[in-house]
């Protein structure tokens, strides 16, 4: 079921147990870290099954037009079985209902990490296009490729 998570401390429960279980994608400790503290003060929607978080969304405003998918973790013994595809038709519908127009999200260029193909794919398999890339946002290891897409 997924639901909204309100209380901080919930969210930071959540969002550290399933990131520290998703080595390949979330290693970088203090990025982690980042990701963890600042999605306690936004739209953060988890699936819970059985009182077990096996997935969970984190909405972030970047303009009055545009919203980010901002993090966004499945434990892996979940993945392929449409809990990703669920929390991010929920944030979807949550973007149209509040009046965004755009949605993005970033990831690592595609063709540098076998993780990332994959997880590119899946946003693509979603209906993001790719937009731009910034080689230098993060690292010179990991460029950053935006993608976007229209909520009209």
């Amino acid at each position: 079921m997924i639901c909204i998570i309100n209380d901080k401390e919930h969210k930071e429960q959540i969002a550290r147990k399933i990131l520290t279980n998703l080595p390949d994608w979330f290693g970088l400790p203090e990025s982690t870290e980042e990701y963890i503290h600042c999605s306690k003060d936004m739209p953060f929607v988890a699936d819970i099954e059985d009182e077990q978080a096996r997935g969970f969304a984190v909405l972030k405003e970047t303009s009055s037009y545009t919203i980010e998918l901002y993090v966004m973790g499945v434990l892996k013994e979940f993945h392929r079985k449409k809990i990703g595809k669920n929390l991010f038709q929920y944030c979807y519908n949550y973007s149209k209902e509040h009046g965004y127009l755009y949605m993005q999200v970033k990831t690592v260029k595609e063709g540098c990490y076998e993780e990332y193909d994959r997880t590119i794919a899946f946003y693509k398999n979603l209906g993001f296009k790719e937009f731009e890339c910034l080689p230098k946002l993060w690292d010179e290891w990991n460029p950053c490729q935006i993608y976007v897409m229209s909520l009209l």
